[in-house]
C-alpha cells in the first residue's frame, strides 16, 4: 500500500516549463474512458486511466492539467516545509487513533522506564533527559499498541470478509512508503505507525490487505471487492493520505 497504498503503477513523466514532473499511472478501478488525475499532500502525482488508455493519451490529459499539477505541487511543497520533526520534548503532540495528545517527559532516576496514556497526555519516564532515549520508549509503546488495535479490527473485519477462510497473521513493521503489505501466501503485514490515524483509516488499510487474499493484484474485480466491504473506501484514502506527512514527521 502507497502512503502510501502498494500498486502496480508505471512512472512516467512530463515536462512544465523548466521542471520535470514525475507521475504515476495506476488501472483507474472505475469502468469509464476519463482519465483522473490526483496530486497527493506528499507531493506524489499519481494518474488513474482506463487499462485500454494509450500512453500518449494520458501524456496528452496531464499535460492539459500540467499548470494546475505545478500548483498544487507548489502548494504541498509549501506545506512540507513547515511540517516540524519531533524533538521529543515535553510540549510537542503526538498522535494516537486519530487524536493529538500533548507529550509530557517526566526525568526520574529512580522510576521504571516507560510510556503511559493518562488524562490526555503521553507521559514518558525516563531516567536522565535523553531525546532519544524517548524516541525509542515511544516507538515500542506504538508497536505494542499497534498489535493490539489491529488485531482487534481484523477480529471485526473478518465478519465482513466472507472469502477469507482462515484468520490471516499480522506481522509488525516499520515501512518508509507502505501503509501495509499482502503476502501470497495471505500474511499481512502493517506498518505501527498505521495506529496514529483514525479508526476508519487503520480499517481501510486492513480491508485493503484482506481483498488481496482474493485479488493480488488492483484489477477492477479488486475495486469492486473493496467497494462491496467499504463504500467510501476512497475519501478514507484521500483522508489517510492527508495525515501522511504529520503522522510519519518523526
Amino acid at each position: 500500500m502507497n502512503a502510501l497504498i502498494k500498486s502496480n503503477c508505471q512512472p512516467l513523466s512530463f515536462c512544465y516549463g523548466d521542471e520535470r514532473i514525475n507521475f504515476e499511472r495506476v488501472l483507474r478501478p472505475k469502468a469509464t474512458s476519463k482519465v483522473l488525475i490526483k496530486v497527493h499532500p506528499d507531493c506524489r502525482v499519481v494518474v488513474s486511466a482506463p487499462e485500454d488508455a494509450t500512453s500518449e493519451t494520458v501524456l496528452y490529459a496531464v499535460k492539459q492539467r500540467g499548470r494546475w499539477i505545478y500548483e498544487q505541487l507548489r502548494e504541498f511543497r509549501q506545506q512540507l516545509e513547515h511540517v516540524t520533526l519531533r524533538k521529543y520534548i515535553s510540549g510537542e503532540s503526538h498522535y494516537y487513533l486519530g487524536k493529538q495528545y500533548l507529550l509530557k517527559v517526566h526525568v526520574e532516576p529512580d522510576q521504571v522506564q516507560g510510556v503511559k496514556l493518562l488524562r490526555g497526555k503521553l507521559d514518558v519516564s525516563v531516567r536522565a533527559s535523553d531525546a532519544t532515549r524517548v524516541k525509542n520508549l515511544l516507538i515500542d509503546w506504538y508497536k505494542i499498541r499497534a498489535r493490539e488495535v489491529f488485531a482487534r479490527r481484523l477480529d471485526v473485519l473478518l465478519e465482513q470478509a466472507l472469502w477469507v477462510q482462515e484468520r490471516p497473521s499480522i506481522r509488525i513493521l516499520t515501512m518508509q512508503t507502505q501503509w501495509g503489505s499482502c503476502s501470497p501466501n495471505g500474511r499481512i503485514t502493517l506498518n505501527p505507525h498505521l495506529v496514529k490515524a483514525p479508526r476508519d483509516c487503520i480499517d481501510y488499510v486492513i480491508l485493503h490487505e484482506l481483498c488481496h487474499i482474493a485479488e493480488h493484484n488492483h484489477s477492477e474485480r479488486f475495486y469492486r471487492l473493496l467497494s462491496q466491504v467499504m463504500p467510501n473506501w476512497e475519501k478514507t484514502k484521500e483522508r489517510l493520505d492527508g495525515l501522511a506527512s504529520r503522522i510519519l514527521a518523526l
